[in-house]
């Protein structure tokens, strides 16, 4: 289970990595350390009694960030649409790629006339005439806050409503040729899809009443007609369309979605037109002609390096005789890493195209019929390169290394990609503010210039590597704001979600994080151990069955080398994480006493009890080998709960009330073990929040505590 960057939130989302890992029971349970049942909100923390003031600033400082949160270029590679956030809601901007500038933009509107509302997710159509995007900037006559599908005219520069639906939509694709635009589509959607949201309330027969469940949808560019292309009995969770427009691939399970991602199937479905090439949207025609899913690849089926494992980003060749996806062992859905495999899109078997890779794929395209582009985590990096599939290597002349975190909006790494090669994404470091660059790989302009202001409060970063058991290990490290190699100063290990997922350089949010704390005087340690992404298969797959132990021995190795090399004081040592990170939290304060405080976001304490708990089970078994009622020991053996007689650390535990990834009696078992042991420790519960908080005073709040509890045992003096 990761936490990092949400799909709906910033590229800079304050969380650290990505989760999968979803956990049940609602436990109401107010605030701080004696954790009040009969509050139903959380009291926030009072800044004026905070330990250190200059936390008070430091927040309002991180608060100042405008990040965009898509980025698209038009196939000619002369524009460039991207959205940010504004104090009316979201825009989306048209900036020109060879002159940008604030003052020659457009500002793409509905023409509703509708305000404090948002539009997003823009898409260009394949000839670049049409930008579709989706709105709840609409006319009174529609549900007010409700998303609807709008296409923008170059010519006209006027906008189209073409829906007038009830649910949730994401991710917008034109077909190839124009015509349709399809989007994953949860009909009366009550919660946004995914674990990382906050659970609905336990209500009724579990598993079955309220089901929610996200199809592909599409709308009919010429008719407005909307049509439901996949079955109700699959959840889908990402899909592309054949060059032809004629069929779709996506990656489905049977619901309920949040739990069975890690079992999904590669699907293929035709897509019925009538006479005059629309869309036809009766179910039972389709049905009639045989025009459902077929399965075309399932890893549990399947023998050699992929059995059981997870797929992600089907993409068709550019002829459709294929179809390229990521396959790898993966901790949640949209924290993607992995090789890159190809299969007949009528099915067959899978091949790697890129096995021993020492790196981790995360987003990929067709850049032409042998030639796929490729963004992946390289080391702590971010890598872009193309492949060429018949000499099998990477072209070096397309190859740039990026020591920051870049996307454009949507997947993880994804990258926008014109027909003349030219790309967008938006980049953001430990340096630099996010902003959107656009151009020739190798020549990228920068094209807003939304934070030009602000600069770092923090100190120098560092890559840092070791070796350990075997293997080379890499992590990032930042120095204390104002450095004086003749002060000591205290330490931070700050262990990321996942554990499939990694830590690349990127600007902090109002949000849990430990780059804030470099900004305080702090060594901010964020190691990549095993397990983590950038390394290729082998490193990520090293933690099967060994949770807590080779991956925090990673860690402890690297801190034993940092103390050789700088003035850190080691009786002012801290660890802290969210999700995986707040499991080897709890995990390692029962393994050593080196942590003079602690901070545990999200975490597990207990992995047998969590195996029932939880609302994504099914991510255990690729890590555990088998389930918790098959092998007790091997889930006893990393949880933290058997070994709490050991702890001395004091630590503070704080989750949201409806998180189904790490539910919250994880952290209620192991706040209540610490107060029993006399260890001193405080409980924090977030009501109405899942896996990654969304209500802007609870981000700030916990980052408050977060910041002040370490300030309190271990200050930077």
């Amino acid at each position: 289970m990761a936490l990092a960057d949400l799909r709906k939130c910033s590229p800079s989302s304050g969380f650290t990595a990505l989760t999968a890992a979803a956990f049940t029971a609602l436990l109401m349970l107010g605030a701080a350390s004696a954790a009040q049942a009969e509050s139903d909100a959380t009291p926030l923390a009072n800044v004026s009694n905070l330990k250190d003031p200059r936390i008070g600033s430091l927040i309002q400082t991180l608060g100042q960030t405008r990040t965009p949160s898509a980025a698209a270029i038009s196939p000619d590679g002369s524009t460039v649409a991207w959205s940010v956030r504004t104090h009316d809601g979201t825009q989306i901007h048209l900036s020109d790629v060879a002159n940008p500038g604030p003052a020659k933009e457009k500002i793409v509107t509905t023409g509703s006339g509708a305000t404090n509302c948002s539009s997003s997710d823009p898409k260009w159509s394949p000839d670049g005439e049409s930008l579709a995007f989706v709105s709840d900037c609409t006319a009174k006559t529609d549900q007010p806050g409700q998303d609807q599908v709008f296409l923008w005219s170059t010519t006209t520069g006027e906008s189209k409503q073409l829906t007038h639906l009830t649910g949730n939509i994401d991710s917008l694709a034109l077909s190839p040729d124009g015509k349709s635009i399809a989007f994953l589509f949860v009909e009366n959607a009550t919660r946004s899809a995914g674990a990382l949201a906050a659970m609905k309330p336990w209500s009724g027969v579990i598993g079955e009443d309220g089901v929610e469940i996200q199809r592909v949808g599409a709308v009919d560019i010429g008719n407005g007609a909307f049509t439901q292309l996949t079955p109700a009995t699959l959840h889908v969770y990402e899909f592309a369309w054949a060059p032809n427009s004629e069929q779709i691939a996506f990656v489905a399970a049977p619901p309920p979605g949040e739990n069975n991602w890690w079992v999904a199937q590669l699907y293929t479905e035709d897509i019925v037109h009538d006479g005059q090439g629309h869309l036809v949207n009766d179910a039972s025609i389709r049905e009639t002609i045989e025009m459902l899913p077929h399965s075309i690849l399932d890893t549990t089926k399947i023998s050699g390096p992929l059995h059981g494992l997870q797929i992600a980003v089907p993409r068709y060749s550019p002829n459709g005789k294929q179809i390229a996806f990521i396959g790898g062992i993966m901790s949640d859905q949209g924290s993607t890493g992995g090789d890159l495999y190809l299969i007949p899109s009528t099915g067959g078997e899978p091949k790697n195209i890129t096995p021993g890779r020492a790196a981790s794929i995360a987003y990929f395209g067709w850049a032409g019929p042998e030639l796929i582009a490729i963004a992946e985590h390289a080391g702590g990096n971010s890598h872009l390169t193309a492949l060429d599939l018949a000499t099998g290597k990477d072209i070096p002349q397309a190859s740039v290394t990026f020591p920051e975190t870049i996307g454009a909006g949507g997947m993880v790494m994804s990258v926008s990609l014109s027909h003349e090669h030219t790309i967008a994404i938006i980049r953001s470091s430990f340096e630099r503010a996010p902003e959107v660059w656009a151009g020739p790989l190798h020549d990228l302009k920068q094209i807003t210039h939304l934070n030009d202001g602000l600069k770092p409060a923090w100190g120098k970063t560092e890559n840092i590597e070791w070796t350990n058991g075997g293997f080379k290990v890499q992590g990032w490290l930042l120095y204390p704001a104002n450095y004086d190699p003749a002060k000591k100063y205290p330490l931070l290990v700050s262990v990321h979600g996942g554990p499939s997922a990694a830590v690349t350089p990127r600007w902090p949010g109002v949000g849990y994080g430990g780059v804030p704390f470099s900004a305080l005087g702090y060594f901010v340690f964020m190691p990549n151990p095993r397990g983590s992404y950038g390394q290729g298969e082998k490193f990520t797959q090293a933690n099967i069955k060994d949770f807590g132990y080779g991956d925090l021995h990673d860690i402890l190795t690297g801190m034993d080398v940092l103390e050789k090399r700088l003035p850190i004081d080691k009786n002012r040592e801290g660890l802290t994480g969210w999700s995986y990170g707040g499991f080897m939290t709890m995990f390692g304060v029962t393994q050593t006493t080196r942590f003079r405080a602690a901070v545990a976001g999200a975490g597990i304490s207990d992995w047998k009890s969590y195996y029932g708990e939880n609302s994504i089970d099914q991510w255990m078994v690729p890590f555990f080998g088998k389930t918790v009622y098959d092998d007790a020991d091997v889930y006893a053996k990393s949880s933290a709960i058997e070994y709490i007689k050991k702890v001395k650390t004091p630590t503070l535990v704080v989750v949201g009330d409806r998180d189904g990834e790490c539910p919250a009696p994880q952290s209620f078992e192991f706040w209540h073990a610490l107060r029993a042991e006399g260890v001193k420790t405080q409980l924090v519960i977030y009501p109405n929040e899942g896996h990654a908080f969304h209500d802007p005073a609870h981000r700030r709040d916990v980052l408050v505590r977060a910041l002040n509890w370490f300030e309190t045992e271990m200050p930077a003096k």
